[in-house]
């Protein structure tokens, strides 16, 4: 739950919006807004930005009161409470009215002087246009290193080869934003849900600045955490709308050996005479015959569950893409 600020806007919706979740940087936010508010300027289009206090407990909130009345295309969403960065994005993605939608951290490490180049890639073609921050300026050994890391395995796991996963600085379509519901810490993965949604993806490199003022959200604890949230981001790819391939795939391997341990009892038993129904075999391959059933009964609850969420919804298991929608043959 939270509060707005100057969240209604004009019908004539602005060209590209600008989403900062904002949780104590009361030093950094007013000269992002300087800065931000120059390149729009410069760049001579229609903009908003929209800054979410996730339940800042510094000076924030009252900066970025400040800075909407100073600013007039800038906007302010404020959480109760902490929801953390991706609920943040999440709810700035929901409020932009832009037909381009960027994302970039309020700690002033990004920089935004790169939305020009990225937006003209944008206007070409391009659905998510992906900062890459090549020239880190973070602490090598408990930032970058396990950064580079995880984005290897995130690479590997999801097929979507990315060299900077963590960068905030991204710039999308706002049609793919509203095809991607953000939960948890999901963040980091929307472009691995853009790309299951058939969206074009670019990686460009960005500027990186050390961070001057505040102090860094992000440790080591994370990197464990991406980890996790990668086996879910995993299941939700490559599963959601069969989720008995996930268990059945489980539940047979775990038949097949329970075949294999009673097959190896009957012949220790023709052979030499071993007990069949005291083998420790028989015993395991009993185990996993009722974990084979469980699995597939498992994975028959979950297609029914995907089936109800769907229909209640009514939502596709399919998406079109803009210039693909079919024309009304009486229009």
């Amino acid at each position: 739950m939270g509060t707005e600020d100057n969240l209604v806007l004009s019908d004539n919706a602005p060209e590209i919006s600008a989403v900062i979740p904002v949780y104590n940087e009361e030093d950094s936010i007013p000269l992002l807004a300087e800065r931000l508010e120059a390149m729009f300027q410069a760049l001579g289009t229609s903009y908003e930005v929209i800054l979410v206090n996730d339940g800042s407990r510094d000076h924030s909130a009252e900066k970025i009161k400040e800075i909407i009345k100073q600013y007039p295309y800038f906007r302010a969403l404020h959480f109760r409470r902490n929801f953390g960065q991706t609920a943040a994005l999440d709810a700035g993605f929901k409020h932009a009215k832009g037909t381009y939608v960027v994302a970039l951290d309020a700690d002033l490490q990004n920089d935004p002087d790169d939305i020009p180049s990225m937006l003209e890639k944008a206007r070409s073609g391009v659905d998510v246009v992906k900062g890459w921050r090549k020239d880190r300026k973070d602490r090598w050994l408990t930032r970058v290193l396990p950064s580079k890391i995880a984005n290897r395995i995130i690479g590997w796991v999801t097929g979507l080869k990315l060299n900077d996963y963590g960068c905030t600085l991204t710039l999308f379509k706002r049609e793919v934003l509203q095809e991607i519901n953000l939960y948890g810490e999901m963040h980091r993965f929307i472009p691995v849900f853009a790309q299951s949604v058939g969206a074009s993806i670019q990686e460009v490199p960005v500027k990186h600045h050390p961070r001057k003022h505040g102090e860094s959200k992000y440790n080591l604890t994370r990197t464990f955490r991406v980890l996790l949230d990668l086996i879910t981001v995993r299941f939700l790819i490559m599963y959601n709308t069969k989720p008995l391939y996930f268990f059945g795939k489980f539940a047979f391997a775990s038949l097949f050996f329970c075949l294999a341990c009673w097959t190896w009892t009957v012949i220790k038993k023709i052979m030499w005479g071993y007990p069949l129904y005291t083998d420790p075999f028989f015993i395991f391959g009993g185990i996993l015959l009722v974990l084979g059933i469980q699995l597939l009964l498992m994975g028959l609850l979950a297609e029914m569950m995907v089936r109800i969420y769907y229909e209640s919804q009514g939502k596709n298991s399919w998406i079109l893409r803009p210039d693909e929608k079919p024309r009304d043959p009486d229009g």
